[in-house]
């Protein structure tokens, strides 16, 4: 199982859901970056379970030990090691899952290709896993912001049927947070907060859509082929637990559009750069970044696990009745917020160290 993720500013975690522990090694982090707990915790407190009633009631802390890499507060330029204690483990509410494939979950795919799992909490598969690269991504955005000034932000913008009506360019960190759903439209956020609640009831579960925007990202970042800097998003963000779609830009509405709407033209900015007027491209043109803001959206499914009766087989093939037990996101979105701005910095902080490698000339 590949665990590991980015080129140069590089990523490995580990662990399972009712593991002992779960974690991440960076390495690649360039030295003497003034770092504290205080800048990885803040991230880790908008991921953790148990934050508010829309959410898993698994009550995890979710504090976060440094164990090598620093020094007096300093990035020392070797490997950081971060781990995070499972404290609320509750694995005999999982036994009635442990013979049986739960519909639409990692349950038959991950025993079809090891013949082993962890059916505990979903083990690797879990978003217990998604730490390691939230707590990463929190260096990740501490080098981009005292770098170049970049700043990354996603919201809620769609649960199931209920849309947000929100502009981009306005949308602040403060209204994103001022409310458990992430959604800083408050008409929508009331509505999707029900409708969260609602589904819980039902014994069922929502799907919907993280809507991101990376500013002040500079031209110049990503590659023009295999390493395009939409492709190391696509790559980064789908590897999030039951994400099902990705866009950039203007997406799958731009093949609504003719190429004269679609088009982001250019003029001379107040900086003496290139800039566009529109920006239909998302900030991303040839699979390099332009220096426009960097906006993407990311669909998620309903959760896989929920209390409803299910028809499925076990691992004998026996037809069986299953009403999942345990505790579940009846909807992920909140708590896929911090996830998402997660693997935009780390894409974009690898991109960026790329970039400084090759300008060795520059001076």
């Amino acid at each position: 199982m590949s665990s590991s993720f980015g080129s140069i500013f590089r990523i490995h975690t580990f662990g399972e859901s009712h593991g002992p522990s779960v974690g991440v090694v960076i390495d690649g982090c360039p030295p003497r970056l003034n770092l504290s707990i205080a800048d990885i915790q803040n991230d880790l407190d908008r991921r953790r379970p148990g934050q508010s009633s829309l959410v898993t009631q698994r009550d995890e802390a979710d504090i976060v030990e440094i164990l090598s890499g620093l020094h007096e507060g300093r990035t020392l330029g070797t490997p950081i090691a971060l781990t995070v204690q499972n404290k609320d483990q509750n694995s005999g509410a999982y036994d009635h899952l442990k013979n049986v494939y739960r519909p639409s979950h990692a349950d038959y795919t991950t025993d079809a290709k090891y013949g082993i799992r962890a059916h505990e909490g979903g083990g690797r598969s879990s978003a217990r896993e998604t730490i390691g690269r939230v707590a990463a991504g929190a260096i990740a955005r501490k080098i981009l912001k005292e770098a170049c000034g970049i700043e990354v932000l996603a919201w809620v913008q769609k649960v199931h049927l209920v849309s947000a009506n929100i502009d981009p360019s306005q949308v602040s960190y403060e209204a994103v947070e001022a409310d458990p759903t992430r959604c800083p439209d408050p008409k929508a956020a009331a509505d999707i907060a029900e409708a969260i609640k609602k589904a819980r009831k039902d014994g069922n579960s929502l799907g919907g859509v993280v809507q991101c925007v990376a500013r002040n990202v500079p031209a110049g970042l990503g590659d023009p082929v295999f390493d395009k800097l939409e492709a190391d998003l696509a790559k980064g963000l789908m590897s999030l637990p039951a994400s099902k779609g990705f866009e950039i830009g203007s997406g799958f509405k731009g093949t609504e559009m003719t190429g004269r709407e679609h088009n982001d033209l250019f003029e001379l900015g107040d900086d003496g750069n290139p800039q566009t007027r529109t920006n239909n491209s998302g900030g991303v043109q040839g699979g390099i970044s332009n220096g426009e803001d960097v906006m993407l959206q990311i669909a998620f499914k309903p959760t896989a696990t929920i209390a409803s009766s299910q028809e499925t087989i076990d691992i004998d093939g026996n037809q069986v009745e299953l009403s999942a037990r345990g505790r579940h996101d009846p909807c992920v979105l909140p708590r896929a917020v911090p996830m998402v701005e997660a693997m935009t910095c780390l894409v974009l902080c690898d991109a960026l160290l790329r970039q400084r490698s090759i300008n060795i000339f520059d001076s």
